[in-house]
């Protein structure tokens, strides 16, 4: 018995050996610049690396080269890293190629078309407005001082704003309003687009305002790593993303997206593990080629809206009379439902408004449209509610869309759905 007991733990050690040497420095970084859109372009970073702990932790490292990080960090923390990636920049992509005829009959509904066209006030007839649910706008800059957006900002009251202080221990400094995780200054003429986005989402018209937001008493939490080129790093998008998760955000919106070619597997192991806390997850399906002609996800990914987690909805752009736009992104299996994004007006800095197109704009409208049914039932879950989005569709003119659900998003019949789902 002593000989086979001693045999025995022989071979585990060998094995625990084998696969302790089997992970090296370049199977937990791979040499993969190249492979990343633009391959050594100043999208793809030679000095800034996303690590994944095996913890479960995500932090952004920088070093001169990749191949002194790979030598000198990555070897040395071997035994604690899991995976690292080239730090990528993702350039926001807005629609702004609109037929006439496609404004034209957006415009005819009024500034608030998306409102009736999704049947989000027949909610709030039911005193349901999205009170007490957390969105993180994980984006470019929000005006937290727009008069329209600032009753529903999210606030820190652990800390003290703009003493230079991390007066909660969170990790972040002058965190009151949410956090800004670029380091540039904000250029409010530049930096438009999380305001627009946010207002989408949330803005609130109680004391007057010129749009309305889909669930008005929703709090949206900023969340930036944007900057002024409309540009922003996806480690920095990691960041806050994480930080959204600790301060209590049911659902994210990222109403931006990689190409085909930077699949990062930090930036997908990361929102798996937001999936699996039970946040729902709001993707914009993208806005095509450069051209601004939709194409099919199946086929030619965009990331982070074809990972198809469980908890994310992935959206189109829908026009006002129900199509799906000439700009957006499609797909059967990556694409599950389309909203509103053609001719959207919305908060921008400077307590004013613009009109914006794109799945950017679709993707915040799911995003109320889930805080509005999560206020109803507090209790269902970030599935339930993804499942209640895409069973309560209207299917759009014709049957061959080319999404999972082949509809555009009614609040009304989802909020019903919901009750269904949950028995309540």
């Amino acid at each position: 018995m002593d000989a086979i007991r001693i045999g025995l733990l022989v071979s585990l050690s060998l094995i625990g050996v084998a696969c302790s040497q089997s992970k090296t420095s370049e199977s937990v970084f791979p040499n993969n610049a190249q492979a990343l859109c633009g391959g050594g372009a100043a999208s793809v970073s030679q000095e800034r690396f996303i690590v994944q702990w095996e913890d479960g932790r995500f932090t952004v490292e920088t070093d001169s080269s990749a191949e002194k990080f790979r030598s000198g960090f990555v070897k040395k923390k071997l035994s604690l890293i899991k995976h690292v990636d080239h730090d990528v920049q993702v350039h926001l992509s807005p629609a702004d190629t609109i037929s006439q005829s496609e404004e034209l009959q957006a415009m005819s509904g009024g500034l608030n078309w998306q409102i009736t066209n999704i049947k989000a006030d027949q909610l709030w007839a039911q005193n349901i407005n999205g009170e007490g649910i957390i969105v993180a706008v994980v984006d470019g800059m929000v005006d937290v001082n727009h008069p329209q957006l600032r009753p529903n900002i999210l606030v820190n009251n652990k800390e003290i704003p703009n003493n230079g202080l991390d007066d909660d221990g969170n990790g972040f400094v002058d965190d009151y309003m949410g956090v800004q995780i670029n380091v540039e200054t904000n250029d409010p003429a530049k930096n438009t687009h999380g305001s627009h986005v946010a207002g989408i989402i949330a803005a609130d018209s109680s004391s007057g305002g010129a749009i309305e937001g889909i669930a008005p008493k929703a709090k949206i939490l900023p969340a930036q790593f944007i900057g002024n080129n409309e540009a922003g790093s996806i480690g920095d998008a990691i960041t806050a993303m994480n930080y959204a998760a600790m301060r209590g955000a049911k659902i994210i919106n990222m109403s931006w997206g990689l190409q085909s070619c930077d699949n990062l597997p930090t930036l997908q192991a990361a929102l798996q593990q937001l999936s699996n806390k039970g946040i729902l997850l709001v993707t914009a399906a993208g806005n095509g080629d450069r051209n601004h002609v939709g194409y099919n996800t199946d086929f030619y990914p965009m990331y982070p809206g074809a990972y198809n987690l469980l908890n994310q909805l992935n959206v189109a752009a829908s026009t006002a009379n129900d199509f799906l736009t000439g700009f957006s992104n499609y797909g059967v299996r990556t694409v599950h439902v389309a909203a509103p994004g053609n001719s959207i007006f919305s908060t921008v800095p400077g307590n004013t408004y613009a009109e914006k197109s794109g799945t950017s704009m679709a993707s915040p409208a799911t995003a109320g449209a889930a805080a509005l049914i999560w206020s109803a039932i507090p209790s269902a879950t970030a599935t339930q509610i993804k499942q209640a989005i895409m069973r309560g569709v209207d299917i759009m003119p014709g049957s061959n869309t080319e999404l999972t659900t082949r509809g555009r998003i009614n609040v009304s019949k989802a909020y019903l759905e919901l009750r269904k789902i949950t028995g309540q």
